[in-house]
């Protein structure tokens, strides 16, 4: 077994996944130190979601390690890793006939914490929600902006150290992805979880990201910051991402 980095919040280490005859990850391998932000870039079908739900097991991987916090994640039971782990899908995922006290309070309810309900009240405090206000709404009396906000509370309200957010503004109109995603820079300022965002939009991922994996064919181009992808494209396909990206603005 491969040992993990010193001070790694989540390493990777020659993770594999494939459908049939599709390699959607070939021997990836990748690490986000404690409070990091690493944004995960590419194509569709370039592995970006493969990955994240072979870190919270939504999917095994065929080969390779990923440990969290020196954990290999094969050694805990799927269903109590993943109410570690915050997660936010494209769509927010949030319960329909539930109101938003009971999604945002979901896992600390799960987990047997008895102050789940305050545990809720913080972590709509921390998406800008009263939850006074808010809490007894149903998601249907919600904007789209309003529940990805609160599908993010929820990833927060167990005190979750690790976030998997799948393309969590991408359904968004311009400004509300503007606003989360100026949000979840300052939830990350305070709070400082490790977060893996998953994101078609490099721009996006040059605003929120620490560090930017660019991903194809489900291999790893490049991984590096923003002003280094910039400066030292690695690869051709490199080159012409952020080059398509600098020529738009």
């Amino acid at each position: 077994m491969t040992e993990a980095e010193p001070g790694a919040a989540l390493q990777i280490t020659a993770v594999s996944k494939s459908y049939g005859d599709v390699a959607a990850l070939a021997r990836m391998s990748l690490t986000a130190a404690p409070g990091e932000c690493l944004a995960l870039v590419g194509e569709s079908g370039s592995g970006k979601t493969t990955l994240l739900r072979c870190i919270n097991r939504l999917l095994d991987a065929d080969s390779g390690t990923i440990t969290i916090d020196g954990r290999d994640t094969r050694s805990a039971n799927p269903v109590t890793l993943r109410r570690s782990i915050g997660y936010v899908p494209q769509e927010g995922g949030i319960i329909p006939h539930w109101s938003v006290r009971r999604n945002v309070a979901l896992v600390p309810v799960l987990s047997g914490m008895p102050d789940a309900s305050e545990r809720a009240t913080r972590a709509l405090a921390t998406v800008g929600f009263d939850a006074a206000a808010i809490g007894g709404r149903w998601p249907h009396e919600l904007s789209g902006g309003q529940k990805q906000r609160v599908a993010l509370a929820r990833a927060l309200a167990a005190g979750q150290r690790l976030l998997l957010l799948d393309e969590p503004f991408g359904a968004l109109d311009a400004i509300t992805r503007a606003e989360l995603q100026r949000q979840l820079k300052q939830i990350r300022t305070g709070a400082r979880p490790t977060t893996v965002l998953v994101t078609h939009d490099l721009r996006e991922a040059f605003f929120l990201a620490d560090r930017i994996a660019v991903l194809r064919d489900g291999k790893l181009e490049q991984v590096a910051d923003g002003p280094t992808l910039r400066r030292a494209p690695a690869t051709e396909y490199v080159r012409r991402l952020v080059g398509y990206v600098d020529s738009e603005e």
